[in-house]
């Protein structure tokens, strides 16, 4: 809307000081004539905005000019403005939204806070966009519109119809009474009901969304962190789970267990020649025991069951053959 970008804007010159039309249309997603019109309009109402010409020159406010926000005092502030670094607000659409909170948070709190609350912000990562090894953590794409409409029924409690392409399926409508939304490491899960069964729905794979008028059915209050336990346990007792014996590092052992779903046994490493450990665990499918394993390389061995040994092995010598052959 463009009053709330109105009121960004000033926010901005109040923080920065002197910002280019070039830097003002960066930072709030739009074009530099949309900015220009938004600095007339300003000026218009009365805010004291100017431009300053030069190569270092830019928009500004005449010195002392303040909005009225007030209430947060600096730790409250900071602890918003960590919270606000989570790139979590990305998978609901809130980027935007966000990124103006946060302008409001800064210009709320009095002079004498406000370089320090920004100035520990910045000292402060919280999910960065690559890890220690340079790998890039993938966002799901999940088009503007269809989030629009999803949190739009969420919040009116009106039931949704969307578009939806389940793994391995085509895609096809369904018509769901939405409980809460859900966000896990950047993706998005819409939780919901569909004649009276639980449902969880990615949000990239909701390809279209549309509210419509009649109201959810679903309870008037809800524990979303008590439901999102539910589901994920009845996830993981599904599927076509294998239970693995397997000799691993002490080292790995944390690796191992991370991955699989359950451990059942465990025995130290005073019988293995090796002083490995002897653990019983549990994994959601073949598939999934095959890719944990492979991921230890030497420093795992699965001992039962015997197909796993042999497609272990069988990659292996795939593996070998490929790069033992002379070029």
């Amino acid at each position: 809307m463009r009053a709330d970008r109105l009121v960004s804007l000033v926010l901005l010159l109040r923080q920065y000081g002197r910002l280019s039309a070039t830097a003002l249309a960066r930072e709030l997603e739009v074009s530099t004539r949309t900015v220009l019109r938004d600095i007339e309009a300003l000026s218009a109402a009365g805010v004291p905005v100017y431009a300053e010409r030069g190569r270092h020159g830019g928009f500004a406010l005449l010195p002392g000019f303040r909005t009225e926000l007030t209430g947060l005092n600096h730790d409250e502030a900071l602890a918003l403005l960590v919270a606000g670094s989570r790139r979590g607000a990305q998978a609901f659409g809130l980027g935007s939204a966000l990124a103006s909170a946060m302008l409001k948070v800064v210009d709320a709190l009095p002079e004498s806070y406000r370089g320090t609350a920004a100035g520990a912000a910045e000292r402060l990562l919280i999910d960065p966009e690559t890890d220690l090894l340079s790998r890039r953590l993938v966002d799901e794409e999940v088009p503007d519109a269809v989030v629009a409409e999803v949190l739009r029924a969420v919040f009116a409690g009106h039931r949704l119809r969307i578009h939806y392409a389940a793994a391995d399926q085509g895609p096809r409508w369904r018509t769901v009474d939405p409980i809460g939304l859900v966000t896990v490491r950047d993706r998005g899960y819409l939780l919901a009901t569909r004649s009276g069964a639980d449902r969880t729905y990615r949000l990239s794979r909701i390809l279209a969304a549309e509210e419509l008028a009649e109201p959810a059915q679903r309870p008037d209050r809800v524990d979303l962190d008590r439901a999102w336990q539910e589901r994920g346990t009845r996830f993981r007792a599904g599927g076509d789970q294998v239970t693995v014996l397997v000799r691993v590092d002490p080292a790995r052992r944390e690796d191992l267990v991370g991955t699989a779903l359950a451990v059942h046994a465990e025995e130290d490493g005073e019988a293995d020649p090796d002083g490995w450990l002897r653990l019983e665990v549990t994994f959601q499918d073949p598939r999934h025991a095959e890719w944990a394993l492979w991921q230890l390389t030497t420093n795992a061995e699965a001992l039962t069951p015997r197909w796993l040994r042999d497609s272990l092995r069988d990659r292996a010598t795939a593996i070998a053959s490929r790069y033992g052959a002379s070029s």
